[in-house]
């Protein structure tokens, strides 16, 4: 379990690729200073295990499943990355609820800056349009962000200065992926007003709809 408060950028040093799967090594101090093998790390938003490390750098496998589903597929040697350690029990809880387990790919479709704050809006499948809501938490490249607009077929959020400093999501452009993962607490209403309350209409079995939200008390 993670936060989504990156610790550090580090540096994909080397790939080893093997069909649909591959080998990463990244470059980095601040996650490596207390790591043991078999630690979970974030990297851009992905649960990954460290299988090697030194002082400086550590070595993670991607299997087939988390290749065609995020994008570390795309990452090359000289990529920065998100990292982030596995949250502690002891310590302060400043994001939310980060699994790790990417749930879509988004395209980053438009990019501005007003002020001292860039936006970024980010195209995602109608399906996970439903588990976004204005003001709710979503994790781009494991970064704990706030929506601050619901499109028909995208979100926008936007980057404070420390944000624009401490992650990748700044250096971004238009056309490039990042991996998403939606607030858990709506996929687990969305798991359980399923369970408990099958919809016999034609493509609406197992979502949150307005209607649904409403029926159960959710809406107005």
């Amino acid at each position: 379990m993670f936060t989504g408060i990156v610790e550090e950028k580090g540096k994909v040093t080397s790939i080893h690729r093997k069909q649909e799967s591959l080998t990463m090594n990244i470059a980095a101090e601040t996650v490596t200073s207390d790591v043991r093998i078999g630690d979970s790390i974030s990297v851009n938003g992905v649960c990954l295990t460290v299988t090697s490390f030194q002082e400086t750098d550590f070595t993670v496998d991607i299997i087939p499943e988390t290749f065609r589903t995020s994008s570390l597929s795309d990452v090359a040697p000289g990529t920065y990355v998100n990292l982030e350690r596995a949250m502690r029990a002891q310590d302060r809880f400043g994001g939310h609820f980060v699994s790790g387990h990417v749930d879509a790919v988004g395209i980053i479709t438009h990019k501005w800056k007003e002020a001292n704050a860039v936006y970024i809006t980010i195209e995602v499948s109608s399906e996970g349009i439903p588990y976004l809501s204005e003001k709710g938490s979503v994790a781009v490249d494991g970064t704990s962000l706030t929506v601050f607009a619901v499109h028909p077929s995208a979100f926008t959020i936007s980057l404070i200065p420390e944000t624009q400093r401490a992650t990748i999501l700044a250096e971004k452009q238009t056309g490039e992926t990042v991996n998403l993962e939606y607030d858990v607490l709506a996929k687990y209403i969305d798991r359980l007003l399923a369970a408990k309350y099958q919809s016999s209409a034609e493509g609406t079995a197992g979502k949150v709809t307005a209607e649904k939200l409403q029926q159960f008390g959710f809406l107005d």
